[in-house]
């Protein structure tokens, strides 16, 4: 990483049952950098542009529930939104097949550093967002486009803005296979009864709703929601 474009930190984080990842991230909101206009071209706002960089409480709460799922190798699984990818990171670490996505330009940058930090793999990553949107370029993703579907779709902190629980829905739909599974935890922010609305009416049932409070490893005071969805 180039500290003369941005600042970064690097933090242990613990999550049960496996090994404590390093996970190098920016170092505050304050953070940007677009030299080439490749974020803005892609929907990204100066604002917004060191929010995938952040390591945030909902991220820390999907790894964890994914860490105690048994591992299938032949489960494809996908995290959507990605940021810094730490459920797929704590995947791949146990044996996981999993595909990490965003729409971030620097997503990915940040997913090889963090591999390379915990010595691990490869691991597949994919540009993708939801909503209307042009088809982007190559040059400003860095990253080939999400063209397969997945058993399992994962994700944090998604439902973040009125126009979210339907277009987000859509885009689980495109990606899920038939009898796919869906995760999404959601810090309370006020979108998921229509989330859950714009989920059923593409046949996603939500199988189980499980109350997240603040972790052991953080100070902030958290409270959300596991949502589990099933599509049979």
């Amino acid at each position: 990483m180039n500290a003369l474009t941005y600042q970064t930190q690097t933090n242990s984080i613990k999550i049960n049952g496996v090994k404590d990842l390093l996970i190098r991230s920016l170092l505050d909101r304050q953070q940007y950098y677009d030299p080439t206009g490749a974020a803005s071209r892609l929907g990204i706002c100066s604002a917004s542009w060191s929010l995938f960089g952040m390591l945030w409480p909902s991220s820390i709460h999907l790894a964890s529930a994914l860490a105690k799922r048994a591992i299938n190798p032949k489960e494809k699984i996908l995290e959507i939104g990605c940021g810094l990818a730490l459920a797929s990171l704590v995947g791949h670490r146990m044996g996981a097949n999993i595909t990490a996505c965003d729409r971030h330009p620097k997503a990915k940058l940040f997913l090889i550093e963090n591999l390379r930090l915990n010595n691990l793999s490869r691991l597949p990553f994919r540009h993708a967002q939801w909503g209307e949107h042009p088809t982007p370029s190559i040059k400003d993703t860095g990253a080939a486009l999400l063209t397969k579907k997945y058993d399992l779709v994962i994700g944090s902190d998604l439902l973040y803005e009125p126009d979210m629980p339907k277009a987000l829905a859509r885009f689980v739909d495109e990606c899920a296979n038939p009898n796919a599974e869906v995760w999404i935890v959601d810090p309370n922010r006020g979108y998921r009864t229509k989330f859950n609305k714009n989920m059923s009416n593409l046949g996603f049932q939500l199988s189980s709703e499980a109350s997240l409070t603040e972790l052991e490893t953080t100070d902030e005071k958290y409270k959300g929601r596991l949502l589990i969805y099933k599509r049979n």
